[in-house]
């Protein structure tokens, strides 16, 4: 065995008890990765705070601190709709919520620009979460309150404790401008600005980190023929780069998914201020349902890194249809 592999193991035995002190609660013999992959983002456990109850206003409230091209997360529950702006979860990058009856945990990974929302039942038991301090692959790894297990928050699967080799199921969401959101839904609730944290929000601590060469606090195999860097759609299993989508604006599939690009949202990775950050644009993805309508389908815009580290080897599409 080389000395790389020898450094590797020695590592991946040794995190678990330099951790112990700090998680007491988490069995730390029950995991499906390799404690190696997991390296220290730098703050504590909860040093990123979760929010646990959030405030929502009307589209008026989030008039008097939102720009009309800043970034929001929104879901729809029951014909509801809810935004969650970047500019809050870029500095909790969770919040654990219950809507119209559903529990729902709205996240954020800077690092991965991953916006993904879970129901966060399992089985019969309620889960809430918050942030480890930890990453793996440069994404955020969660823990639920409950059994302090260990969570991926790009796969939003449990990778370390008694939860292990769970998965929570993943709402469909939208990363829309919030003059889209509000076109949208002119009765729709946005998330206020919390008043028990002080943070800096509306400002990007990474500034510039999406025209890096390279993503932070990464180990892994970065994808071929694509920047690590470059804005992906991720659909499951496949992916389409967002240069890709910005020159056709609309793709149909055989499965009847139909991706659409508009511009009007900033990046909220780029600028100091996210409202003059680069215009990524609108992505949206939806499928016509059994009744006929057309409804959202689970997608996330991320880097590509991000979205080949845990899908190695699967498709990134940069011409449609696809070059055999």
């Amino acid at each position: 065995m080389g000395l790389m592999a020898l450094t590797a193991s020695s590592l991946s035995q040794a995190q678990p008890q330099l951790w112990q002190s700090e998680w007491p609660r988490t069995d730390f013999d029950n995991t499906s990765i390799d404690y190696s992959e997991i390296l220290s983002g730098g703050p504590p456990k909860d040093g990123i705070p979760a929010i646990d109850d959030p405030q929502f206003g009307t589209i008026a409230d989030g008039e008097a601190y939102l720009a009309d091209t800043e970034p929001v997360a929104s879901i729809v529950v029951n014909g509801n709709a809810r935004a969650y702006p970047i500019s809050i979860l870029m500095w909790h990058e969770i919040v654990n919520d219950e809507f119209d009856g559903l529990p729902v945990s709205m996240t954020f990974c800077p690092l991965c620009n991953s916006v993904i929302a879970f129901d966060r039942r399992v089985g019969d038991q309620v889960l809430d979460f918050g942030t480890t301090g930890k990453l793996r692959f440069s994404d955020l790894v969660m823990y639920d309150r409950q059994t302090e297990s260990w969570w991926q928050q790009f796969l939003g699967e449990a990778v370390v404790g008694e939860m292990t080799g769970q998965l929570l199921k993943m709402i469909p969401s939208r990363t829309e401008s919030f003059a889209k959101y509000k076109e949208r839904f002119p009765t729709g609730e946005v998330m206020l600005v919390p008043t028990n944290f002080r943070r800096s929000y509306g400002e990007n601590p990474y500034v510039g980190y999406d025209s890096s060469a390279q993503p932070f606090l990464f180990r892994g195999e970065s994808p071929k023929d694509i920047a690590p860097m470059a804005y992906v759609l991720a659909i499951g299993k496949e992916a389409w780069s967002l240069d890709l989508l910005k020159e056709q604006r609309r793709i149909e599939m055989d499965d009847g998914t139909v991706i659409t690009w508009e511009p009007g949202m900033n990046a909220s990775m780029d600028a100091r201020v996210i409202s003059q950050g680069q215009d990524l644009g609108n992505v949206a993805v939806q499928r016509r349902n059994a009744d006929g309508e057309m409804v959202d389908v689970v997608h996330d815009l991320t880097f590509s890194f991000a979205f080949n580290a845990f899908n190695p080897g699967a498709p990134i599409y940069q011409a449609w249809p696809p070059e055999s």
